[in-house]
């Protein structure tokens, strides 16, 4: 870890910036970015993961730390070595939040040193309220724990940032130099915020404009609630990713006696069975893309690949 932050009005103190030739830089010997979450939290990556209330956000977060402080897999990420969390979470109940992670960590099989990686700060285990991260005594409040720490997790936005407006960029400022400084600190940070109606994320876009990662799970047009936790993964936001790692899937959690296995499938096959079942039902091209929630080229690429046999994970968005 680098300096520890220092709050915007306390800045006198600060050595002097320094400029170097492009020469010098270039001949300078950096570290190669590594990943803490491989494809999608990289070393002092700033990601965000955004849905709507009920799809499974909270759980999926806890499993991504968890995966991360265990050096674990999940989906089609894989972390490559075990590093330590510090997961704040601004709303559950501590019984809620205690019966979450001991399912987690039993379904998992998570290892002694992934909980021991792991650590959290939950409103219901505290004597005094959680802190307004929008603001710098707010951002001072969680320094005695960041030393070490390299993912951050703030679950959520909503809770944990509490002053200014959530469409105005001018209120998203002091929360973006703190993260900007974290990242210069050597932290990740995932930041979990809900979805506004279109199932992007609520409020001002300023806020992905620092971004690595934007992650986005959604609803498939034919969820029935009886299926559990079943949601597709978009990355509406992929710096750096390429190729089949920045592909949609679909995932679906169940489970094995205590086990819990998320079944992966990449979402073409997923969308080739659907159309092909509205095809057989008559359902015309227009029709079976408003059932599915794509573009006609979409449903026009599909059909072609069903035709002529092929994989259907061939067809591009």
């Amino acid at each position: 870890m680098t300096s520890p932050f220092v709050p915007l009005g306390s800045q006198n103190n600060l050595p002097p910036l320094k400029a170097i030739s492009m020469e010098e830089f270039l001949l300078s010997t950096l570290p190669e970015r590594d990943y803490l979450l491989h494809p999608v939290i990289p070393e002092q990556g700033i990601v965000m993961l955004v849905a709507k209330r009920g799809i499974g956000k909270t759980f999926t977060a806890l499993h991504m730390s968890l995966s991360v402080a265990g050096g674990l897999s999940l989906f089609n990420w894989h972390a490559p070595k075990a590093r330590r969390v510090l997961y704040v979470d601004g709303e559950m109940p501590a019984i809620s939040m205690q019966e979450r992670l001991a399912a987690l960590a039993t379904g998992m099989a998570a290892p002694p040193h992934a909980m021991q990686n792991f650590s959290i700060i939950t409103p219901g285990m505290q004597s005094r309220p959680m802190p307004d991260l929008a603001t710098t005594y707010g951002q001072q409040a969680l320094e005695p724990f960041l030393a070490g720490v390299d993912l951050l997790v703030l679950d959520n936005l909503a809770t944990l940032c509490r002053t200014g407006k959530e469409n105005e960029s001018q209120s998203w400022t002091p929360m973006q130099t703190w993260l900007l400084d974290l990242r210069r600190r050597g932290m990740a940070v995932l930041l979990v915020h809900h979805a506004g109606k279109s199932g992007d994320q609520r409020g001002t876009s300023a806020r992905e404009d620092i971004m690595d990662t934007v992650i986005s799970l959604r609803r498939p047009t034919t969820y029935s609630v009886a299926e559990g936790a079943r949601f597709e993964v978009h990355l509406t936001k992929a710096r750096g990713i390429v190729g089949e790692d920045a592909m949609p899937f679909e995932v679906h959690l169940r489970s094995e006696g205590n086990q819990l296995i998320w079944d992966v499938n990449e979402l073409v096959n997923v969308q080739a069975e659907q159309l092909k079942q509205l095809l057989a039902e008559g359902f015309s091209i227009r029709d079976c893309a408003d059932e599915m929630g794509v573009s006609k080229s979409v449903v026009h690429r599909l059909k072609k690949k069903l035709e002529e046999g092929g994989d259907a994970g061939a067809v591009r968005y």
